[in-house]
């Protein structure tokens, strides 16, 4: 056997049990995924939960708005609240998708359905909660859902914890801005 056909054997060989191993790793991790981050703001729980459970003012504070500033909205279903739909088609940044409503509770929770069309498509939900303590209103912005094979393959690669809490963290920050003005 020549020298150059025993690398390339070899070569395969690594690169195969690479992928094998990554695979098998992947298939052991969680079934569901969850990021979330809390903040505390010195506002009523009333005054956030009328910015986040009106889609026509997430132009305001929502990380994801500025994002593509050409991006194409449409709201239809309720005004606010419950039934209230929240559609999206932008750039490749940014993606195309749909939220709904489907349960708010004023003022301390709202649930929303959040539906990713692409660039990938995902099913998960987005819940606020607000709980006042004393002066302050904590307010906890949470996602969850299914984490599906390539999702678990990208989370090997990246810290999708970090990557969308920095964007939770953002958009608490601005809802804290908004709100904390007199």
């Amino acid at each position: 056997m020549s020298k150059l056909k025993t690398i390339t054997i070899a070569g395969i060989s690594v690169v195969t049990l690479l992928i094998l191993s990554i695979l098998i790793y992947t298939s052991t991790r969680p079934d569901t995924v969850r990021y979330e981050r809390t903040a505390k703001i010195n506002s009523p729980p009333e005054k956030i939960f009328a910015l986040i459970h009106d889609f026509h003012s997430w132009g305001l504070w929502s990380p994801w708005e500025k994002v593509d500033p050409a991006m194409k909205r449409t709201f239809s279903g309720a005004e606010n609240g419950k039934g209230a739909i929240y559609e999206w088609e932008g750039n490749n940044d940014i993606g195309k998708g749909r939220m709904e409503i489907v349960e708010a509770v004023s003022p301390s929770k709202i649930v929303i359905q959040l539906d990713f069309l692409e660039p990938f498509e995902a099913r998960n939900t987005a819940e606020f909660t607000l709980v006042t303590k004393g002066d302050t209103t904590q307010i906890t912005w949470a996602m969850y859902g299914p984490n599906e094979f390539i999702s678990k393959i990208m989370c090997i690669f990246f810290d999708m914890d970090e990557m969308i809490g920095k964007e939770f963290e953002t958009g608490l920050n601005h809802l804290k801005t908004i709100t904390e003005k007199k």
